[in-house]
C-alpha cells in the first residue's frame, strides 16, 4: 500500500511539472510586445492537423498574427490565413468577441485558425 501511495504521489508530481513546463513558454515578451504561442494551449485542428499561431500584442492591441508550421494543404491554408488580417488592430477584448466567417473552400482551416486566435487571446487575458 505504501508503494502504491508513493508511486501515485510521484506520478501526480510529474504531471504537475509537465503542465507547468507547457505554460511557461506560451507568452513571451520582446520590446514591449507580448507574443502568445498557441502550440501547446489550443487543440483546434484543421483538415490535416493542428494550426498553431503566434499572436503579437502591444498596448492591448493585436499587431500581427503569424502562422506556425502545420500540415494543411498550402494553397487552401493560404486562403484561410487571409481571415487573420481581420484581427489586426483590434483590442484583445474586441478580437475575443468578434464574429469571423470562415473562408469558402478552407472551412476546417478557417475554423481552426479562429479557434487558435480566440484561445490564445483567452489565455493571454487570464495569464498576462
Amino acid at each position: 500500500m505504501k508503494q502504491f501511495i508513493f508511486s501515485f504521489t510521484v506520478a501526480v508530481f510529474a504531471f504537475a511539472l509537465m503542465g507547468a513546463g507547457v505554460a511557461k513558454d506560451v507568452i513571451k515578451y520582446s520590446k514591449g510586445t507580448a507574443i502568445v504561442n498557441t502550440s501547446s494551449i489550443v487543440k483546434a485542428r484543421g483538415y490535416q492537423g493542428k494550426t498553431p499561431v503566434k499572436i503579437y500584442i502591444k498596448g492591448n492591441k493585436i499587431t500581427k498574427i503569424e502562422s506556425l508550421p502545420n500540415h494543411e494543404t498550402p494553397s487552401v491554408y493560404a486562403n484561410a490565413e487571409e481571415l487573420l488580417k481581420k484581427f489586426i488592430g483590434k483590442t484583445v477584448n474586441e478580437a475575443s468577441t468578434m464574429k469571423v466567417d470562415g473562408v469558402s473552400g478552407a472551412t476546417y482551416s478557417s475554423k481552426a485558425l479562429i479557434e487558435n486566435v480566440k484561445g490564445g487571446l483567452k489565455y493571454y487575458k487570464e495569464n498576462k
